[in-house]
């Protein structure tokens, strides 16, 4: 009888070790893995099959990526597509806590971010600087990223870890050439708050002045900084 009792408290603990496993970000489905690795390399075909098929849409890998992360991390239009046509969730974040909208914004990839921005994704989720989509698009020169973000809820003040807004990031982290200079003034005319200042109480206008962007510089002064 302590046999029996011993077997089915082990196989208790083998389920709550396995759902634990499932619990942590690490592969939960058979099925699920050969979705994210066919959206990974944009088979198209395959992706739609295994959703017929009933994969797991939004199983996770080892770094915790979905199907649609994969996709949305190779630029690939098409799998990213039929993922969101198909129900995928837009807001799983993975072990680097990107979720598809915020490393659609980082990357830059145009097209999946518009397909994303029509699921209706949660704003609120920020990535592991602390940050909204808008910052890194700010920061890399996404010029027609940050033209979309910018009509959204995206919180254009919003400071990330580091002590930076989208406008500061702008600043600090570029050359302050003509991409960067459009985005200084895209910020401005969509109302950014131009007198926040870093965690040491450098304004956007400051660190212009002491990078040597004279453009910038103009456009924050136009825009009524100090």
């Amino acid at each position: 009888m302590k046999s029996i009792v011993r077997l089915f408290m082990l196989g208790i603990g083998v389920m709550v070790s396995f759902l634990g496993f499932a619990n942590s970000g690490l592969p939960i489905s058979a099925q699920g893995l050969p979705l994210i690795e066919a959206a990974t390399q944009n088979d198209v075909a395959t992706v739609k099959r295994l959703l017929k098929q009933g994969a797991e849409i939004n199983a996770q890998d080892a770094r915790g990526r979905t199907a649609l992360l994969g996709a949305v991390e190779g630029n690939h239009l098409e799998s990213a597509q039929a993922l969101i046509e198909a129900g995928a969730d837009v807001n799983v974040q993975d072990h680097k806590m990107d979720s598809p909208l915020l490393l659609a914004g980082a990357e830059g990839t145009l097209d999946i971010l518009k397909l994303i921005l029509k699921a209706k994704p949660n704003f609120s989720l920020y990535n592991r600087f602390g940050g909204t989509p808008l910052i890194p698009a700010c920061e890399r020169g996404h010029v027609e990223v940050v033209k979309i973000l910018l009509n959204t809820n995206v919180d254009i003040d919003h400071v990330n870890h580091l002590g930076w807004t989208a406008l500061l990031e702008t600043i600090v982290l570029s050359d302050g050439g003509p991409r960067h200079q459009e985005i200084v003034q895209l910020l401005v005319d969509a109302g950014a708050d131009v007198h926040i200042g870093d965690y040491e109480g450098v304004t956007p206008l400051r660190h212009a002045r002491q990078k040597g962007f004279r453009k910038i510089v103009k456009i924050l002064e136009h825009g009524g900084a100090q």
